[in-house]
């Protein structure tokens, strides 16, 4: 069970993921000729995009977030699923530091690192949840996991990927949010033997 101090420091992934979710929400809303369904998150960061400091900014909050709330789920949940979110906040900052339109080849290869990191920290909690009895984290975590996984692959060959990125990427943010505010809460993530 976590201290007070880091209860409060799980806390970083839900303002990492609101940064995230907020910046695209709002870039994409005041973007002419945008549209979520068809186009990818990243085009709002783009070199030439009108804004693109502020999607670069909700990339730098999910970047920073996401590392922090790893460390109070480090100390609460045994196991390497902090190793995986940590991974993935940091390959949010190397999207974020290469832009579409001068480093492509590197944008994606961070995308896709961030992408197989994400959806692997629920299923890499999961073991430890079904290890320790917690039968309900463990079921929700490995479903979080596998969906994200399928929607954000589903993804790449989607003529509309841009509804089905954020689909995927949405399944594993409910995650974390869900996962930090336990943390926050209670100090854990799931009591042992929950039903």
């Amino acid at each position: 069970m976590l201290s007070k101090g880091w209860s409060r420091v799980a806390l970083a992934g839900i303002a990492g993921v609101g940064g995230f979710i907020g910046a695209w929400a709002s870039a994409g809303a005041v973007r002419d000729g945008y549209s979520p369904v068809h186009d990818a998150i990243s085009q709002l960061a783009a070199i030439d995009a009108p804004n693109r400091s502020l999607m670069t900014g909700g990339f730098v909050a999910f970047g920073v977030g996401i590392p922090i709330y790893a460390q109070a789920l480090r100390r609460a949940l045994p196991g390497p699923a902090w190793i995986a979110a940590t991974l993935t906040g940091l390959s949010t900052l190397g999207v974020a530091a290469s832009p579409l339109g001068r480093a492509d080849t590197a944008h994606y290869l961070f995308a896709g690192a961030g992408y197989i990191t994400l959806a692997a920290t629920p299923l890499l909690a999961s073991r430890t949840f079904r290890t320790e009895g917690s039968r309900t984290w463990a079921t929700w975590s490995t479903r979080c996991g596998l969906g994200s996984a399928a929607v954000l692959t589903a993804s790449l060959a989607d003529p509309g990927h841009g509804i089905t990125q954020r689909l995927g990427l949405g399944i594993t943010d409910a995650w974390i949010v869900a996962s930090a505010w336990s943390l926050y809460r209670s100090g854990r993530v799931a009591s042992t033997n929950a039903a």
